[in-house]
């Protein structure tokens, strides 16, 4: 997996790209179902669907979670699916949640048909100005790194 962060205009982006040994409709099956979500998130932020059963993502889908950003305080976290291209990518982006912005790509790129890329930009902003960019360099780039690495060693134990 290959991960960079960069900023510009006071939003922060990660740029994720991952292979993975699978078909790219097996990927998104896997990828487009919000029930798979908890399991690629580390136990420690107690990630939790809130919205029910939800079906794979489709264009307005709303979905709730809960999570600890950090360890102890829960915060609801509300997405919605802006836009859906099957096997080739679909958008969420946060309408309440932590963030100030979060606007996050999800692209399936076929390498053969037993390999694809799995490629992830997201756009983001946080809040409190000055303390919020503090927070990035301290805490939230750190967070979203071991998620990152978290999701590409339970993406190879679930399909190697």
């Amino acid at each position: 997996m290959s991960l960079k962060f960069s900023s510009h205009s006071n939003i922060f982006t990660l740029l994720s790209r991952q292979k993975a040994p699978i078909s790219i409709d097996k990927a998104w099956t896997f990828f487009s179902s919000p029930d798979n979500l908890e399991k690629l998130t580390p136990a420690e932020m107690n990630f939790k669907v809130t919205s029910g059963k939800p079906k794979n993502v489709y264009p307005g889908q709303i979905i709730t979670y809960q999570v600890s950003v950090i360890k102890g305080v829960r915060l609801n976290w509300v997405t919605e699916i802006t836009q859906v291209e099957k096997n080739n990518f679909f958008i969420d982006e946060q309408r309440f949640g932590p963030y100030k912005m979060w606007h996050h790509e999800h692209f399936f790129e076929e390498i053969d048909e037993n390999n694809c890329w799995i490629v992830d930009k997201v756009s983001y902003k946080l809040p409190l100005g000055f303390l919020g960019k503090i927070a990035h360099y301290f805490f939230v780039k750190k967070q979203l790194t071991g998620i990152f690495d978290y999701r590409t060693k339970q993406f190879k134990v679930l399909f190697e």
